[in-house]
């Protein structure tokens, strides 16, 4: 038998694009299959060949349905990969609805660059389209959470809650004979809506494969800022535009926005969801809360019985572009929420084009932006952005509130590895900017002792 390794094809030296594979002789099983994001540099990764031929991969398995984790599956579809894609009930929901925008975007985007003749390739192209979408969620294999599960030869999986968005899950792997747990995404203990992770399985792992997006700093406890930016921007007869991801930042959002419309801290005023991916999620999460899903916590089952913890009375869902289109120039004062949530792509980008010269209104900025996206632009200071082939003049208050993340940050992930029975075999750091990895894998060895190490893209660790 040969021995068991792992490679590192993506999420290794950045925050994007995770994709590890696990090999064995003839045996190969993928753990997330991610899309790269940001610096041109990093999205241009996605064109690049597979290290391998897909069709020779056994399983894949996902963590959760964040593009940067499941983004890259329909291209592996395209190019030939026929086996079953592993995953829990909500991530199969939710991972529909994103690859499928992704697809759509995709090809939009193509059409939108021949169009005005501002890509490099002639014809412009999508990554995959629609129907490799499509392909990919009939390969779907809808998994419970604590269920052992066999995927390949020798290959063993179970899935456990993680608390970082519905459906996404830490996954043991059993994989010809080593014992190893993947992170993904680690949610936090104090997430609006979701139960908090299960603690680490117990007994020995010979390899730990930790995500490390915050491995460097510890979240900012919850300020007035957020609530304070609302108010002086409709005050001054602006609108609040909040670029959020689609999949449960929107939706942690809407609760926030409630609850401070209720308690009187915001003025109310239209709320206005502009993501049709959005408002499909959030058709999920309703749908969690009403059959009261073991991934909801208890005390949202139980306290909106009878109502919908998403909307103040003032929530305005839309649904078409023409509805998108309405709110370019809202009659009052207003709150849009809109994907994508590092102002990439999507219905945002329209909303920003046409607010950002106005010094009345406000780009609230409420997730992780990763280098080289719109959105990190933004909150670095540049006074022009530019969207579909020209530079727009950023004249709009910006504001960052990183209290919103559900990602568990550094002293978070330690306490949360301090859950382990055992001392692991060795820890492996990914999911993080060059920096954050090699921060928090200095700090395992110091606070835990554990052998620690933040691999670079495309090595190869065997187990």
């Amino acid at each position: 038998m040969g021995i068991p390794k792992i490679e590192f094809l993506g999420a290794a030296g950045t925050v994007t694009g995770s994709r590890f594979l696990l090999s064995c002789d003839d045996t190969k099983v993928l753990v997330d299959a991610g899309m790269f994001q940001g610096l041109k540099e990093l999205r241009l990764k996605n064109w690049n060949p597979f290290p391998i031929d897909p069709q020779q991969i056994d399983a894949v398995i996902l963590t959760h349905a964040h593009l940067d984790h499941c983004g890259y599956i329909p291209k592996l579809v395209k190019d030939g990969f026929e086996g079953k894609i592993y995953l829990t009930e909500f991530t199969g929901k939710l991972a529909e609805v994103v690859l499928l925008d992704s697809a759509r975007i995709q090809t939009e985007d193509a059409k939108y660059a021949a169009k005005k003749g501002f890509s490099k390739h002639n014809p412009p192209k999508a990554l995959y389209e629609e129907p490799h979408a499509a392909k990919a969620v009939q390969q779907f294999s809808v998994q419970p959470f604590r269920t052992r599960i066999q995927v390949a030869e020798q290959t063993f999986v179970t899935f456990f809650p993680s608390g970082h968005i519905l459906g996404a899950s830490f996954v043991e792997v059993e994989f010809f004979g080593k014992r190893l747990l993947f992170t993904g995404d680690m949610g936090r203990q104090e997430h609006p809506l979701l139960v908090t992770p299960d603690k680490i399985p117990s007994g020995h792992f010979d390899a730990v494969i930790t995500e490390s997006t915050y491995g460097d700093r510890e979240h900012a406890p919850t300020t007035t800022v957020f609530e304070t930016a609302i108010n002086e921007t409709i005050d001054r007869g602006g609108s609040v535009l909040i670029p959020a991801f689609a999949v449960d930042r929107t939706e942690v959002i809407l609760v926030q926005l409630r609850q401070l419309m209720e308690t009187g801290k915001i003025r109310r005023v239209p709320i206005y969801a502009d993501s049709p991916m959005a408002l499909k999620a959030l058709s999920f999460y309703r749908k969690a809360i009403d059959e009261d899903s073991e991934e909801i916590r208890d005390e949202i089952v139980r306290d909106w019985a009878d109502k919908d913890p998403f909307d103040p009375g003032t929530l305005v869902e839309l649904l078409t572009v023409e509805e998108s289109k309405s709110i370019n120039e809202p009659p009052q004062p207003c709150i849009i929420i809109s994907a994508s949530g590092m102002a990439t792509g999507g219905r945002v980008v329209h909303h920003l084009r046409n607010m950002l010269p106005n010094p009345k209104h406000t780009v609230v900025l409420v997730g992780y932006q990763a280098i080289g996206t719109r959105g990190r632009r933004l909150i670095e200071g540049e006074t022009e952005v530019k969207m579909h082939g020209e530079m727009v003049p950023v004249r709009a208050q910006i504001e960052q509130i990183k209290s919103f993340s559900v990602h568990a940050d550094s002293e978070e992930l330690i306490a949360w590895l301090k859950t382990a029975s055992e001392q692991p075999g060795q820890v492996l750091v990914v999911h993080g900017e060059a920096g954050a990895a090699e921060t928090f894998s200095d700090r395992i060895k110091s606070e835990l002792g554990w052998k620690s190490h933040a691999p670079i893209d495309g090595e190869a660790v065997t187990l």
